[in-house]
């Protein structure tokens, strides 16, 4: 079954009759948190209500929304409100592609931002590797059962003493071997017109695939400057899942971690892939989103 993308005009009153529900999830897509875009949809329905009328435009609703949470961040909501509406003019699936270090919040970015651009397929690099652990044994591909700030343990003396620091050289020996899967699940969804978000380690900038015919692909690299907010990451994901994972050992591979991160940015900004500065979960959120649509708006515009 192929899945097509379907216009979903904006709900103001005109193709589709003003709701603060719908309008509401809409202003939630252009990275608003969810109560104040209601706060923004209920001010538009008064508004409405007042002047007795149907139907409202953007630039309405942009002075609706200044009052609420000021002139720049309605400016800004009201921008990626036209390209939503770019965005659904294309028929070409999406293919949102989030990569960063270990604990940099790029699971949770990808997750809400899939569910934010209604996404329902979300994987990530290391559900595929975790698979290929299960096809090839330790033996043959030893490099997929470690993690990826480890992958120094699965070289060879005559490979660590070959060139260049073991561990970003343990980490791309892992990374080619999982790019052959994610490469297959990509293909496979742009063929099927699957929009998908993946998100992972191994999305290298420059190795990773950016074209797959019929589809539209968006890459971005999430890090994180700040060392001691990068750790206390670690410390908020073993509370969040009660030590599900081990938490001194990431504590402990930090430094090699950050390293990986430094490769990723440094291979971001030579092959042009947006670096997207984790600081604030929220804003960060938005900047997704925002190169998302931005990108929509530009493919819009050539056609």
């Amino acid at each position: 079954m192929r899945e097509r993308r379907h216009r979903l005009p904006l709900p103001l009153g005109d193709e589709v009759p003003f709701s603060k529900g719908l309008m509401a999830r809409a202003l939630v897509v252009t990275g608003l948190d969810p109560e104040r875009a209601y706060l923004i949809a209920r001010r538009a329905d008064r508004d409405l209500a007042e002047r007795g009328a149907m139907s409202l435009d953007l630039d309405r609703l942009g002075e609706l929304a200044a009052e609420l949470v000021g002139e720049e961040e309605a400016a800004r909501t009201v921008r990626r409100l036209r390209r939503i509406d770019a965005l659904q003019r294309l028929d070409e699936p999406l293919l949102l592609l989030v990569g960063g270090a270990t604990g940099t919040g790029k699971s949770t970015i990808a997750t809400e931002a899939a569910h934010r651009l209604g996404i329902t397929r979300v994987t990530s690099t290391d559900f595929i590797r975790q698979t290929m652990r299960t096809f090839f044994s330790k033996e043959f591909m030893p490099s997929v059962h470690y993690s990826s700030f480890e992958g120094q343990l699965a070289l060879t003396r005559a490979e660590e003493e070959e060139s260049g620091d073991a561990a970003i050289l343990g980490f791309l020996d892992q990374t080619r071997n999982v790019l052959v899967g994610v490469d297959a699940a990509l293909e496979r969804a742009a063929t099927e017109r699957w929009s998908t978000v993946l998100e992972g380690v191994h999305l290298v900038p420059g190795m990773v695939g950016a074209n797959y015919r019929g589809a539209f692909v968006v890459q971005c690299v999430v890090a994180i400057e700040d060392e001691n907010l990068h750790r206390s990451h670690f410390w908020v994901r073993d509370h969040a899942t009660e030590g599900l994972r081990p938490l001194e050992k990431y504590l402990d591979s930090l430094p090699q971690i950050r390293q990986i991160q430094d490769y990723l940015v440094e291979r971001a900004r030579r092959y042009d892939v947006p670096v997207i500065y984790n600081d604030s979960l929220d804003e960060a959120i938005g900047d997704v989103l925002d190169l998302v649509l931005r990108r929509a708006d530009q493919l819009v515009g050539v056609t």
